[in-house]
């Protein structure tokens, strides 16, 4: 195996066998520039741009970065806002909901009533009417009866005009007076003088004035009434008192003989 070649071994050994002649090859090469400080002058400014690149990036990415989560945070709380939007409008639904349904409840009430108080309303127009008819034909009537009293009453009024001497004649003939009853539409008459035996003794009768027709009501001493209304017959045909006052005592004379 053969020994490497040590360049600088020969060379040196040549220096310390030769002496230097002349200048070295080295010496008459031609010099080569490589450009490192150029080179280094680029690589530098590179470095610079890219630093300043991925700094410019950094600060992009994190405002970018801050920008999403700004935008994140006002998204959720435009998201929490419309829930609660959301949920005040539900309640608000269902607080119209009620509404309506309680406004509906009241309008049928309301209707209910209307309804009633139209039918209450129809009823009293008809008993109003009613009333009215009624009101008209009882005044009618009182009408009626206050002119037929009226007449009666003038009637009575001019024949007591001309019956007054008659009367105190006939009370003075029959041996009568004319006495209270105890009420406005009757008269009591008593007779004497009817019993042979006993001219002191009396006999009576009560005759109604409350109608137009006359009525006996009461007498003493008792007679049928059969003969007591053959009486009443011809005074309410005849309307002379004294018919009536003689037929009485003459019924008192016969039912005291007999």
């Amino acid at each position: 195996m053969s020994a490497a070649f040590d360049p600088t071994m020969s060379i040196g050994h040549g220096r310390q066998t030769m002496a230097p002649v002349g200048p070295s090859v080295a010496d008459t090469l031609p010099s080569i520039d490589f450009g490192f400080d150029d080179l280094r002058d680029r690589m530098a400014k590179f470095t610079a741009r890219f630093d300043a690149f991925i700094e410019q990036g950094r600060k992009r990415v994190l405002e970018e970065r801050n920008q999403f989560r700004v935008n994140m945070a006002e998204l959720q709380e435009d998201e929490r806002m419309k829930r609660k939007d959301v949920e005040i409008a539900q309640v608000k639904m269902s607080t119209y909901q009620q509404t309506i349904e309680k406004e509906e409840a009241e309008k049928r009430e309301m209707e209910v009533a209307i309804s009633s108080l139209a039918a209450q309303r129809d009823n009293h127009i008809a008993t109003r009417d009613n009333l009215k008819t009624q009101i008209a034909e009882t005044q009618a009537e009182i009408e009626s009866r206050l002119a037929a009293q009226r007449a009666y009453a003038k009637q009575q009024e001019a024949q007591s005009r001309y019956n007054v001497p008659e009367l105190d004649f006939w009370i003075s003939t029959l041996c009568m007076r004319i006495e209270g009853a105890g009420k406005d539409d009757r008269l009591k008459f008593v007779y004497t003088h009817i019993d042979e035996k006993n001219w002191e003794r009396e006999a009576w009768f009560e005759l109604s004035t409350s109608s137009r027709d006359y009525d006996v009501r009461h007498c003493r001493p008792k007679l049928e009434r059969e003969s007591v209304e053959r009486v009443l017959d011809r005074v309410n045909e005849t309307r002379e008192l004294v018919v009536l006052l003689k037929g009485m005592r003459e019924l008192f004379v016969e039912a005291i003989k007999s």
